[in-house]
């Protein structure tokens, strides 16, 4: 297959790991926080549970144990590593970068690397950036990290946000290969005009951090849920379909396709627009909510976990969050065995 103006060096994913906190805040917990039900919640966006982070609990450390993981999946040590992508909206400190915090902390004393900022389609744009970096022979492998701690930038009072987020991360590694296809190809896309219905307005330079704007609420997320419903199932459907369509494929050659876990409605939107059935689609928001950049690689790792993807199977990767920004990677799982 040719690639579209992409390298020609072959990478793939050679090792995925996750990490998610112990504790678990269940949809009977926040009926005692805010006016809500469990039937409301699960009627609403598919959500059972979440887990969440103890509070001061930076990114850097919830990141820690998905790389470890799939290090260790790939059998490889932290000195081997020699570039870290982090990918989160909900870094550690403005600076240094997450990933040097995480470089350190994971022993990865060789690696260089950096954050990237695309909200919830920022695992599939790092992934698209590690690929460029190991096809153009810069690199010999990285750990992209998509991470997020989004319980930090939530109003607990506002039951119409507090009830869709949940904390985690996963991590895969991208290597060259001899052989097989791996990422096959990539489409990705940013539409600022929408960043209206989707941000966080306090803590950078246009509304730096001051008793003015922690009284406005502009350090929490602000979403237009009925505005970006739309336009997510939408265009997620759309840019699947195309990356599928233009290297040859049917959506019917689609082993599994791997949507950002935003809200079941909108998972089942996409699945109906594209003519499959909900087995086709994995879904795992009911035990994490959103994890903004982690929902992907998450549940990336959990189908080769549980062997829900084999070697040889077509996988999309979509996803659809603020900026806008949303894309799909189209790939070919070349793993023989499950990764623990």
């Amino acid at each position: 297959m040719v690639k579209r103006g992409l390298p020609v060096r072959t990478v793939g994913i050679t090792g995925t790991g996750m990490y998610v906190p112990d504790r678990i805040l269940t949809n009977t917990h926040l009926e005692q926080l805010v006016e809500t039900s469990d039937e409301w919640i699960r009627t609403r966006t598919g959500i059972r549970e979440r887990h969440i982070a103890s509070p001061g609990t930076p990114a850097s450390d919830i990141a820690a144990p998905a790389v470890r993981a799939a290090l260790k999946s790939r059998g490889l040590s932290p000195e081997e590593i020699d570039h870290i992508i982090v990918t989160t909206v909900t870094p550690d400190m403005f600076f240094p970068s997450t990933a040097c915090v995480l470089q350190d902390k994971v022993g990865a004393r060789n690696a260089w690397g950096y954050d990237l900022s695309a909200a919830c389609s920022g695992f599939i744009f790092g992934l698209a950036a590690g690929y460029q970096a190991v096809a153009s022979g810069s690199v010999r492998n990285v750990a992209v990290v998509g991470v997020d701690v989004l319980t930090t930038l939530v109003e607990w009072t506002n039951r119409n946000q507090c009830i869709l987020f949940g904390d985690g991360c996963g991590t895969v590694i991208l290597e060259p290969m001899d052989e097989g296809e791996g990422i096959i190809d990539f489409i990705l896309h940013a539409d600022g005009s929408g960043a209206q219905y989707l941000h966080m307005l306090g803590g950078g330079s246009l509304n730096p951090p001051s008793h003015a704007t922690l009284d406005k609420g502009l350090h929490y997320l602000y979403q237009d849920g009925k505005a970006v419903f739309k336009i997510a199932s939408t265009s997620m459907a759309d840019v699947t379909m195309e990356v599928v369509e233009r290297n040859g494929f049917a959506i019917g050659d689609i082993s599994l396709i791997i949507p950002h876990q935003a809200n079941l409605r909108i998972i089942e939107a996409v699945a109906k627009r594209l003519g499959i059935e909900r087995e086709q689609v994995l879904v795992n928001i009911d035990r994490y909510g959103n994890t903004t950049a982690a929902t992907i690689p998450i549940g990336l790792h959990e189908a080769a976990l549980s062997g829900r993807i084999k070697k040889g199977d077509l996988v999309v990767l979509t996803s659809f969050g603020g900026g806008y920004t949303w894309g799909a990677i189209l790939l070919r799982w070349e793993l023989d065995t499950p990764q623990g």
